[in-house]
């Protein structure tokens, strides 16, 4: 049975025997093959269909072809983060429009073929993860609205019989799979979109009746990007203008237009300020500005579309600061050099916020679910900002750090999903 985790950063594929033993489809990547496949598009005018309509280059694959042709192209990241979106519906590239479900079903049809080239003929139903909560998803109809463009998706790219299940539940099914005996345990799902947790009863027993006793589920639109987004404002953003000023036609100083940071923090809206309107203001504020080498490097990144080279950099940092006290930032783009000393104690505090809310979202489950703390025989995180030394100390300090387990953080809820797929 197969499983598919379509994630706002990485993706995996999993087929699961009938003896619950699991393998991870593989991907080439630069490095060597990996487990994950990176969630990213890139069209540039050289990789055309004969029809002229250009074609995506996905996953690893992308990122060769961004990097050969010096990002000319379009660089697409995080298009997870869209699908409750109403104000997305579709975007013109090299002249062709193309869906937000059609850029999806490009990344997963890849994904597809890739698992068929190394399993063979993969069964027709597939289990696939979704968040507690879409990414802005404010309203159950927006939740609703990001399922129904998912399985659109999901079946332009040849998935014709999906059933969804939560991601955290999945993740569930992974850790389970070692136990000998039964727990309650809280599963804590750290994306690159999204935080989803999940408490449930799972082992030997649960395993028997084939069904997973789950208590609660609470969701809060706070991850990976976010937390990347707080180093791109303090530590990327005042290098190319954040607060700095301009003269308008008529002589008073405005503050340039902080939207124009705001996106440059999203990695998934990023690649679309690269517009022949944006760019033309970005020069009108050029020529008036007080720091316009500044404002010259943001028209540079921009242009030049660094969203992924970008992404490196800011994750180099954070992942530095998840076993160091301090690290420097360094970015360096086509003459343009962006560097900045930083310590974990500032990082901690531009995302104290997040942290909170995170928190909170915890205690709001335990509290619905009618749960303490005490009782909860075992915390299994999972993500890439499970990493992050302050979100690990939220959960050693309600529940004890000797309750902390974690592993196989980028690929647990594929092989999750297609554990669950054998219960039918």
């Amino acid at each position: 049975m197969i499983g598919l985790d379509f994630g706002t950063t990485n993706s995996a594929i999993a087929l699961a025997a009938p003896d619950r033993s699991v393998r991870l489809a593989r991907f080439s990547a630069a490095d060597g093959p990996r487990e994950t496949f990176r969630s990213l598009l890139y069209f540039d005018a050289e990789n055309l269909e004969d029809s002229g309509k250009p074609r995506a280059a996905t996953g690893h694959d992308a990122i060769a072809r961004y990097l050969e042709t010096h990002g000319s192209g379009r660089l697409i990241q995080s298009l997870k983060s869209y699908l409750a979106s109403r104000l997305f519906k579709e975007t013109c590239l090299l002249e062709f429009n193309f869906t937000l479900e059609d850029l999806i079903a490009c990344m997963l049809r890849d994904l597809r073929a890739a698992a068929q080239r190394q399993f063979g003929a993969l069964p027709g139903r597939v289990v696939v993860g979704r968040p507690v909560h879409f990414v802005r998803a404010e309203q159950s109809d927006e939740d609703e609205l990001a399922l129904s463009r998912l399985r659109k998706a999901l079946h332009f790219a040849g998935f014709d019989e999906v059933e969804l299940e939560l991601e955290p539940v999945a993740a569930a099914y992974h850790y389970e799979a070692r136990l000998d005996h039964d727990e309650l345990i809280l599963i804590g799902d750290f994306g690159g979109g999204t935080s989803d947790f999940c408490l449930l009863r799972v082992g030997p027993s649960a395993r028997r009746h084939g069904v997973r006793q789950v208590l609660g589920t609470e969701g809060v639109g706070i991850a990976g990007d976010v937390f990347d987004s707080r180093l791109v404002r303090h530590l990327v953003a005042p290098h190319l203008g954040l607060g700095s000023t301009y003269r308008a036609p008529f002589g008073e100083a405005l503050e340039v237009p902080r939207w124009i940071y705001g996106n440059f923090e999203r990695w998934h809206l990023l690649s679309f300020l690269r517009t022949v309107k944006t760019m033309n203001m970005l020069r009108e504020v050029r020529a008036s500005a007080t720091e316009p080498a500044k404002i010259e490097a943001l028209i540079r990144l921009v242009d030049d579309d660094v969203g992924y080279d970008l992404y490196r950099s800011v994750e180099a940092v954070k992942e530095k600061l998840s076993v160091a006290d301090a690290a420097v930032f360094r970015f360096a783009h086509r003459g343009i050099v962006l560097e900045s000393p930083v310590t974990r104690e500032q990082f901690e505090q531009w995302i104290a916020g997040d942290l909170a809310a995170i928190e909170a979202c915890v205690r709001r489950l335990l509290e619905r679910s009618g749960v303490a703390a005490r009782d909860v025989d075992r915390v299994f995180l999972t993500g890439g900002s499970s990493f992050v030394p302050a979100v690990r100390r939220i959960f050693e300090r309600r529940f004890g750090a000797g309750k902390l387990q974690a592993g196989n953080e980028l690929t647990s809820v594929a092989m999750g999903l297609a554990l669950r797929a054998l219960d039918g």
